[in-house]
């Protein structure tokens, strides 16, 4: 497995990373199931596991499965969704300096390698984010800082702010990415790579669409299941229905084409597996190594435009002013 440098950090990471979404126990799966999944991923080569407070518990699960092994894993943990009242989110020092020590008792380790605010927060200045987060890197408690769903507006503001004030500055990214969803080649990749940002995405499969096993006009287990969102969007299985001869000329399975599709790019530095069984895994570790075609790629550019998405994603972060009416109406009364 070749490694990649994380960013300007100097951490190296695995292209393929593992996501711990699917290890909290609502999803289905006993702790030592997904311990067995966790200890084949790094027997495989993958070094990095991604999690978050607001898995459940699936920090709790990441963490019981990594004793022994913890000086062999890049692990990444986020804050900032809601996980309680009011105070119990967001980007507040107030609640890092809580949150952090939270997830450190449930993760069982005394540092965390990259710690992500999982939203934006707008109520509150990155300057202040910023400066507890620094903190954290100055007690040992963390040693490099990350975001996710910022778009690139807020990017080039941390990174402002980070100068400016002489604050630590994020180094990573974690976008949405898939041939469904590329609208991150339009500005946000292009502004991680000039800040040299490690980008580690999510979403390879298109939640699930990319497998091949959702197909359009068919009675699928997995639409009757709910396991994947997004099946009646008609605009993505159309897509998906074009993909599939092109994944069989290739001679590759759909999952090998689409995690090589979002590796390829060099502003990805990793992408996330949400793999929830072993078979799962062991499909998506057969394909580490595929590299596409010039051909297929220019095909999937046919097919999936440049910073183009295709359809609209519900788990995405949307910024206030598309939540709330009153931020895109001048002196419009109820």
């Amino acid at each position: 497995m070749q490694y990649r440098t994380l960013g300007r950090t100097g951490i190296q990471v695995s292209p393929y990373a593992l996501g711990a979404l699917m290890f909290a126990t609502s999803m289905g799966n006993a702790p030592e199931d997904s311990a067995r999944i966790i200890h084949k991923a790094l027997d495989a080569g993958i070094n990095l596991i991604d999690t978050a407070d607001r898995y459940e518990d699936s920090e709790e699960v990441v963490g019981k499965a990594l004793a022994g092994r913890r000086d062999d894993v890049v692990l990444a943990t986020k804050f900032g969704r809601p996980a309680g009242d009011r105070n119990h989110q967001g980007a507040s020092r107030r609640w890092i300096v809580t949150a952090v020590e939270n997830s450190l008792r449930r993760l069982r380790t005394d540092y965390i390698d990259l710690y992500q605010l999982h939203w934006p927060d707008p109520s509150t200045g990155i300057e202040e984010t910023l400066s507890a987060l620094t903190d954290l890197i100055h007690s040992g408690k963390v040693r490099a800082i990350g975001a996710s769903h910022t778009p690139a507006s807020g990017i080039v503001e941390a990174q402002w702010v980070a100068e400016r004030r002489g604050l630590a500055r994020f180094h990573t990214e974690q976008p949405v990415y898939s041939i469904l969803n590329r609208g991150i080649e339009r500005e946000l990749l292009p502004t991680t790579q000039r800040f040299g940002m490690g980008t580690v995405v999510w979403g390879p499969l298109g939640q699930g669409l990319l497998t091949g096993r959702v197909r359009k006009n068919q009675d699928n287990t997995l639409k009757r299941a709910g396991l994947v969102r997004h099946l009646d969007d008609e605009r993505r299985l159309d897509v998906v229905e074009e993909l599939i001869p092109l994944a069989a000329g290739a001679g590759l399975p759909m999952t090998h084409l689409a995690m090589a599709f979002t590796t390829a790019h060099p502003g990805v530095t990793s992408a996330l597996l949400g793999a929830r069984t072993m078979d799962h895994l062991d499909d998506l570790l057969a394909g580490v190594d595929v590299t596409l075609s010039g051909d297929v790629l220019d095909r999937i550019d046919e097919i999936v435009p440049p910073g183009t998405d295709i359809g609209t994603l519900d788990q995405t972060y949307r910024t206030p002013a598309l939540e709330n009416p009153d931020l895109r109406r001048r002196g419009v009364s109820a």
